[in-house]
């Protein structure tokens, strides 16, 4: 199949798998085999039943990928479903992604919302929207803003990790305020407001309001907000 052909589906049906160009659904279609191409753009409804390699990913409508994906860039928009692993280098998401697996990269914008099965793994996770995430969450750099609703990791592990509560804009009066809850979240710099976790490990530890944390345990630096509740208090 030559590099240059663009697959454009407009209508319904199932369609091979093989090299394109670029592949642009706007109708309702099927790609039945593995399927590799310089982009993939889902303005209507599209499932890949094996797996899917591609520089640029554009979802406005609904994807799935049963099996893997690995991308360049990834913009979601819409909804986007993946069966298995998930190799995004760069993503932003403003509607929703689900992956069944594990999801790493470098970059991940989360403006709407994630749920991944298994671990993620960026070198700067920043999200001002919405995770669940049943594994570790793990990066050099990991910035939350609580909006709205509750996030939640397993694990959080990173070099630098601050957590904020944020103004809702959205909502009258901004009444409702985002929550985090994670077993472990551990990292070398640590800010956490509105988070309850069993334990915080870090070199520099600051507990800020609305945190319910079981145990602090801190090599350098500790302090805490007086609206803050810690159990235990460690320097190791």
């Amino acid at each position: 199949m030559k590099k240059s052909e663009n697959l454009i589906i407009n209508g319904t049906g199932s369609y091979p798998g093989g090299r394109y160009d670029k592949i642009s659904i706007r109708g309702e279609g099927t790609i039945v085999n593995d399927v590799e191409c310089d982009a993939f753009h889902v303005y209507g409804t599209s499932e890949a039943e094996e797996n899917v390699k591609t520089g640029f990913v554009k979802v406005f409508g609904e994807a799935e990928v049963k099996r893997d994906l690995e991308a360049d860039d990834t913009l979601v928009m819409g909804t986007m479903m993946i069966g298995g692993n998930a190799s995004l280098k760069k993503i932003k998401i403003f509607g929703l992604l689900e992956v069944g697996g594990r999801l790493s990269g470098d970059e991940a914008s989360i403006k709407g919302s994630i749920s991944v099965n298994g671990d993620v793994e960026y070198e700067t996770f920043d999200s001002s929207g919405g995770f669940e995430i049943k594994g570790l969450l793990t990066a050099d750099t990991i910035k939350v803003g609580l909006r709205f609703g509750q996030s939640h990791a397993e694990e959080i592990g990173g070099g630098r990790i601050t957590v904020k509560k944020r103004s809702n804009t959205f909502l009258p009066f901004g009444k409702e305020v985002g929550s985090l809850s994670a077993k472990v979240i551990e990292g070398d710099d640590i800010y956490l407001e509105n988070t309850e976790a069993d334990i915080v490990r870090g070199n520099k530890v600051k507990i800020g309001p609305g945190c319910q944390i079981g145990v602090v345990e801190y090599r350098e630096d500790f302090t805490h907000d007086p609206k803050a509740t810690i159990k235990t208090t460690t320097k190791i």
